[in-house]
């Protein structure tokens, strides 16, 4: 409760206290703010007294009680702090005894000197902080409607918290500000009190690197999320103190004197000290003025809550400027705004015309027979800066399952529905197969509140003049033309779906390469379609068209080889991709799953297969696990060779694998393959026994093959594709190598 005494005072009868302030020792001094004196304590409720110091550094306040309030503390610091963080900051503190009211009904105190150093951090304790930043997609759409919390952050070794300090939401172009009140100076067991702490795990594996140099130093378990200075017991000892119990305030006073004794027996580390870890790194986060700064931004689009960035502690911004400027990149769960993405630079044209632009979010121009690609290999994939149809294990990718097709940002005119046509060869074109294409919705949002609704896009059947029926999709134009989206409401815009032509099941055509074009149609006045017309590509007179290969996964136990064990729960029961341990031998001689040899040195053979019928193979992977979580990769030892064992067939091994899989897979691309069937086959793997299993103990070899099949689906109103390698096939053989005398037979 603030009160005002000669600095406009309250003149009440009984008892008044007057606190004289004195800033007149403060070298050219200016009187910049204003002053804030707080009393708390004994019987009366907390009050406090804004005073503004003259030229000379003066001021006075005054408080009037009813009856006399006992002990009391007089708090002074700056005026931009609230009472309660008054009291967490370590600031200019007066105390008054109970007996100094013994003789007087007013009491006035000598003149409380504010000293340079007070005056100087006053000035900085309490600062208003400013945020300034987009949430854009990776293609550079802004994400609206995106609530942006800014967290600030401290480590202590091994542990991380994070302190929110303020939230905002994205407007229609992703643009935020965000304002927050930042104090620092504060009491210890204040701060403290505020954090809730974690281990993170980035911080325990850079710790772990620089304590690896060390091999003798054991730290103890960490014990929980609570920081202690327990896990130095092993290094310190006892040195007379609780290493026990969990850090707390009481015992932040030694953490200077640990700090001094555990710098002398740590590996030194500049990336620690640069990290700001303590030890390396002094620690007294109460006194920081500068936040350091990550963010969390959420999104209630297609799911509400959905994390869309989430930085940790390793992405911390050390003491922001003020203001700070960020751009977020927002993961593939974020919904973002369409743009126009002209390629010349010129704004996108409307016109009765379409551009279809992406598939499964990948630009046409990647895919090869559509303006912009290579003329081949026709409908595949070709993703980053690698040609179209070179030699590359993640080239040449076809497509699987639901595949959403989308055009360009512009607005189609005097197109009121549509229908997509297909044809094998680009002369002869026909309907689509039944329920190849869909249905969907659109998602729209609203600026005010930021509340989101939905529209219904289904595919149905109308007839045009002659009787002849089509499967179609009323256009978004004409949907909001005639009342969708409000009839053309300025305040909400589409922000799901808004420029899909058509999902288009892909598990509905036989697999192979198709031609695509989209018909535009009008709705004659009795509702029948007319002025049916092929769609130009925007700016052109070209007919639309795209050209997409498919390559479905089809599971068929019963043609599949049973003695690779299929629908167990390890081996899928398909031949898109097939893989099978054929037989091991140890110095030429067969060993059954789950016999045993002798450890002695020798050879080691495999056979095996990894093997796709329709030629789309990616990779594939032959280890041997053992141990604790250890692992060989048997395909990359010194003295391992895999020669191909079926003559006139795609198969091989690239033993110079691609940087970006690590030297890990054999890449199903020999050099007799031509582009895009890469089918792998039957292979001989020999290696050194020694090499192949290190140490005596039961070993799992594991198989694994991937085709490098893009997978599209729907997840809830939005559609999909999965660039990984969804289609994937697994084979286990276990071997006991040194545990015991072989077994017979």
């Amino acid at each position: 409760m603030a009160e005002t005494g000669k600095s406009g005072g309250q003149e009440n009868r009984g008892l008044k206290l007057v606190v004289p302030l004195d800033a007149s020792g403060i070298e050219g001094f200016k009187p910049e703010q204003r002053v804030k004196v707080l009393v708390v304590g004994g019987e009366a409720k907390p009050r406090s007294v804004s005073v503004e110091l003259d030229g000379k550094g003066a001021g006075e306040a005054s408080f009037a009680f009813a009856r006399p309030p006992g002990a009391v503390q007089i708090i002074v610091g700056p005026e931009g702090a609230t009472d309660d963080e008054l009291q967490a900051l370590q600031t200019l503190r007066v105390d008054i005894s109970q007996r100094q009211w013994a003789d007087t009904a007013n009491l006035k105190l000598p003149p409380l000197r504010i000293s340079p150093y007070y005056w100087w951090w006053w000035l900085r304790w309490c600062r208003t902080f400013v945020i300034r930043g987009r949430v854009v997609c990776a293609n550079g759409s802004p994400v609206p409607g995106a609530k942006v919390c800014a967290y600030d952050v401290d480590r202590w070794f091994i542990w991380c918290n994070t302190q929110l300090v303020g939230c905002s939401t994205t407007d229609v172009n992703g643009v935020f500000e965000l304002r927050f009140r930042w104090c620092c100076g504060w009491w210890p067991w204040w701060w403290w009190r505020q954090r809730i702490w974690q281990v993170d795990p980035f911080l325990a594996r850079q710790v772990g690197d620089v304590l690896r140099r060390a091999p003798d130093l054991r730290l103890s378990p960490a014990g929980g999320n609570q920081p202690s200075l327990a896990v130095f017991k092993g290094i310190l000892g006892e040195q007379g103190m609780a290493l026990n119990r969990p850090l707390s305030p009481t015992s932040v006073n030694t953490l200077e004197q640990v700090r001094t004794s555990l710098l002398q027996k740590l590996p030194a580390s500049a990336e620690l000290e640069r990290l700001r870890i303590w030890p390396w790194w002094p620690w007294w986060p109460w006194w920081d003025c500068t936040p350091d700064i990550i963010f969390k931004v959420t999104q209630d689009c297609l799911t509400p809550g959905t994390v869309i960035v989430d930085e940790g502690c390793n992405n911390t911004r050390w003491d922001i400027p003020n203001p700070l400027s960020v751009t977020l990149i927002a993961n593939d769960k974020a919904c973002c705004l369409p743009q126009c993405h002209d390629p010349t630079g010129k704004p996108c044209p409307d016109g009765e015309c379409v551009v279809i632009e992406r598939i499964c979010s990948d630009p046409i121009t990647d895919i090869g027979g559509n303006p912009g690609a290579a003329a081949a290999p026709a409908g595949y994939l070709h993703p980053g800066a690698v040609a179209p149809g070179a030699a590359d294990y993640n080239g040449d990718r076809p497509f699987a399952g639901v595949i959403p097709l989308e055009k360009n940002f512009n607005d189609m005119l005097n197109v009121d529905y549509l229908e997509v046509e297909q044809s094998p060869d680009g002369v002869t074109w026909s309907p689509l197969p039944t329920g190849a294409a869909v249905d969907f919705t659109r998602l729209w949002m609203e600026t005010v509140g930021f509340t989101t609704g939905t529209v219904a896009f289904p595919f149905t059947v109308k007839l045009d003049a002659g009787a002849v029926a089509h499967t179609v999709v009323e256009s978004r134009e004409h949907s909001e033309a005639t009342g969708g989206l409000g009839g053309w409401n300025a305040n909400r815009f589409w922000l799901v779906n808004r420029d899909l032509v058509v999902p288009l099941d892909s598990t509905k055509f036989t697999d192979g390469t198709y031609q695509f074009r989209v018909v535009g149609w009008q709705i004659g006045g009795g509702g029948e379609l007319v002025n049916r017309k092929v769609l130009p590509v925007c700016g052109t007179e070209k007919e639309n068209k795209l050209i997409l290969t498919f390559d479905n996964q089809v599971q068929d136990p019963m043609t599949h080889d049973p003695s690779h064990n299929c629908g167990g729960g390890i081996h899928v029961c398909t031949q898109e991709p097939d893989t099978a341990i054929i037989q091991v031998r140890v110095n030429g001689t067969p060993v059954g799953a789950c016999k045993t040899v002798d450890s002695s040195a020798g050879t080691l053979e495999i056979d095996f297969q990894a093997h796709d019928t329709d030629g789309h193979l990616a990779v594939y992977s032959l280890i041997a696990t053992y141990g604790v979580n250890q692992a060989v990769n048997l395909l990359n030892r010194p003295g391992s060779t895999v020669t191909a064992l079926v003559a006139g067939i795609q198969t091989g091994w690239k033993a110079a694998a691609p940087a970006n899989v690590d030297g890990t897979y054999g890449v199903a691309l020999s050099q007799g393959a031509v582009a895009p069937l890469w089918s792998g086959g039957t292979f001989r793997l020999t290696a050194p026994l020694n090499e192949a299993f290190p140490i005596p103990c039961c070993y799992q070899l594991e198989l694994r093959a991937w085709k490098r099949t893009i997978v599209g689906g729907a997840s809830g109103i939005g559609f999909g594709c999965d660039h990984g390698y969804a289609h994937n096939n697994l084979s286990e053989f276990t071997i006991g190598v040194g545990v015991c005398p072989p077994q017979k037979g």
